[in-house]
């Protein structure tokens, strides 16, 4: 069945907030086995939201809106498919009764205009809101399931997996079955990914393998379709294990674990502790590794050495270092690992950082985008050189990750 996903509001066309419900309710109707092959975002307009309703319905089985359902007069998702489809619109008193003893247990006082969100299409049937006073709705009708859910996340998410999900199951009785697995992988460009995934002819007629790319990590994405789940489940897994042995010296996951949680892994396995002294990146590595719950068994401490004049008081770099090769050089990552490992005991390994994130460069005149990384232990280090590309966010995201991807490889390689 072919699914669209369309979201209402003039918030989301006007970019002031970001629209995360298409995407959530994409996965879940792909793990369903739904394809959704459209995504629209529209205003509040009437006559637009009516062209695209119109569009929709002409086009696909199952239409999925979020958003238009609230109290106000520009919410009327509701109040335009029921008069396209023809089906009017009716209160229903036991939803208004909820509605009331939701602002009495709020103590808040309820307006006239909270009672449209006790109306529904005639036929049609509410969807439970756990969470706030506007219920979703299900419409079956010529042979289309369109279901209306409210837009903030905070209600459409729970509504989803404890509502809809089930609904549609019951509905749909489809056993098509989806299985999808994801490898993650850095260190080596999609192009070159792409080339190689291609030369091993690993697609099937019903088993995708696509790439995507984000910064510094690409993600590859084996997606098996089929009525028989242990034959699609094999296959899989066979060209999985494929992937896996191509490319095991670039993969840090599957299923889209994070870089960090799969370097916080190794330091708990390796029984660690981790310590960060960041110049350029200025917090992030901290930042995303903090991010992880159970970082704490692993992270010792974290320093921002920005000035020079912080790397001389608070890891004592040389200022004749600082002089002579300046802040960004191999020369000051490796006094500043060093600093911050002579500083106590309780360190394992640490990590320094110092580059140059734009958008100048400084006295110095060395290209926006260089980066020093120093890896050290009690026996070991290794400095790499790593030049960026991009403005100064984009570059200061690109060190963050290569710095973690660094001491993942440390670790594997030495411990």
């Amino acid at each position: 069945m072919v699914a669209e996903i369309i979201t209402v509001g003039t918030e989301i066309t006007t970019g002031d907030i970001l629209d995360i419900n298409t995407q959530y309710i994409s996965n879940k109707l792909f793990e369903l086995g739904i394809e959704t092959y459209y995504h629209t975002t529209v205003d509040d307009c009437p006559e637009r939201l009516k062209k695209v309703m119109n569009i929709a319905l002409d086009r696909s089985e199952i239409i999925i809106t979020a958003g238009g359902l609230g109290p106000t007069q520009d919410d009327l998702t509701k109040e335009i498919i029921s008069e396209i489809i023809d089906l009017p619109l009716e209160l229903n008193l036991n939803m208004e009764d909820r509605i009331i003893n939701i602002f009495k247990n709020m103590n808040k006082l309820m307006t006239n205009n909270n009672r449209k969100q006790a109306m529904k299409p005639t036929g049609s049937k509410f969807i439970n809101n756990s969470i706030g006073t506007a219920p979703g709705i299900l419409i079956e009708h010529n042979n289309k399931i369109i279901i209306l859910l409210p837009g903030p996340p905070k209600e459409m998410i729970p509504m989803l997996d404890n509502e809809v999900v089930p609904l549609l199951n019951k509905i749909l009785k489809s056993n098509m079955c989806i299985i999808k697995k994801s490898i993650n992988t850095i260190g080596i460009e999609e192009s070159s990914l792409e080339a190689k995934l291609i030369s091993m002819k690993l697609n099937y007629n019903n088993i995708q393998v696509t790439t995507f790319s984000n910064e510094e990590i690409v993600e590859i994405k084996i997606v098996g379709k089929g009525r028989n789940k242990e034959k699609i489940k094999k296959q899989v897994d066979l060209i999985t294990k494929k992937i896996i042995n191509e490319f095991k010296e670039y993969i840090y996951g599957t299923n889209n674990i994070s870089l960090e949680e799969s370097v916080i892994n190794l330091l708990k396995k390796c029984k660690y502790k981790l310590g960060l002294c960041e110049s350029c990146t200025g917090g992030l590595i901290s930042s995303r590794i903090t991010n992880i719950p159970g970082a704490s068994t692993i992270l010792d401490r974290s320093i921002v050495s920005y000035s020079n004049e912080s790397k001389i008081e608070e890891l004592a770099v040389n200022k004749n270092t600082l002089k002579e090769y300046g802040a960004v050089s191999s020369e000051t990552a490796y006094e500043m690992a060093k600093g911050l490992l002579n500083r106590t005991k309780n360190l394992d390994i640490v990590l320094s950082i110092t580059g140059i994130a734009g958008p100048s460069s400084d006295s110095s005149n060395k290209p926006v985008g260089l980066v020093y990384i120093c890896i050290m232990d009690k026996n070991r280090y290794i400095i790499t050189e790593h030049k960026f590309s991009g403005d100064r966010l984009s570059i200061q995201r690109r060190a963050t990750i290569r710095a973690l991807d660094e001491i993942r490889k440390f670790l594997l390689n030495y411990y």
